[in-house]
């Protein structure tokens, strides 16, 4: 009976964890092995739920998506809502993707750290000159802040300027993201920047 009592717990822990965002082998070791022991139980409750979990076990995270709907029958309503990403967010998230990218082929480390001035530089060099620029720079805490909030980096514990670019943003921003993404972006330069690009010549 204790058993089974000690048991529940953890499934409950580990669903909730699950609920409130991703879930790192590295941040909450015991809700981890937790999941890792109960996955079944967990993948079959939240099928109940419309959900399905997403766990990779080699980079050490796991988090919930919305299971596609039925080819027959009527959908089940979305647990998991969907909320738009602001363009600077947006922006943001696509850079440090492709960032993460090329760290991956340098071979040089497993953790891919970044000062809150590299961050500014990236989308500095991103975006011509003008208010616009200004305008995300100026606000660029409140941006990562969201990033943050979304579990796709994280800052370091007691160097606050500094960031870790969590590997779980392979999953999220992936080849078709970034394709969508590139046209919104193509959009936006035509009809707000006049079509420039950051070496000023015709986008």
């Amino acid at each position: 009976m204790y058993n089974n009592e000690v048991e529940g717990q953890a499934f409950s822990r580990v669903l909730i964890a699950l609920m409130k965002g991703v879930v790192y082998q590295d941040v909450d070791t015991d809700i981890w092995q937790a999941l890792l022991s109960l996955q079944a139980r967990v993948r079959d409750y939240l099928a109940v739920l419309g959900l399905e979990l997403l766990l990779d076990e080699a980079e050490g995270y796991a988090w919930l998506r919305t299971r596609p709907a039925p080819e027959e029958g009527e959908a089940l309503p979305r647990l998991v809502v969907k909320r738009p990403l602001s363009f600077p967010v947006s922006l943001l998230l696509a850079l440090l993707r492709r960032k993460l990218a090329e760290f991956d082929t340098s071979g040089e480390d497993t953790r891919l750290i970044l000062t809150r001035d590299e961050v500014v530089d990236m989308v500095r060099l991103f975006l011509p000159a003008g208010v616009n620029e200004a305008r995300i720079v100026d606000h660029i805490d409140t941006h990562l802040n969201k990033i943050i909030e979304l579990g796709f980096v994280r800052r370091l514990r007691g160097q606050p300027h500094l960031i870790e670019v969590r590997r779980i943003l392979n999953a999220f921003v992936n080849a078709q993201w970034l394709s969508e993404f590139d046209q919104h972006l193509a959009t936006y330069r035509i009809n707000v920047l006049g079509g420039s690009n950051t070496n000023g010549e015709q986008g």
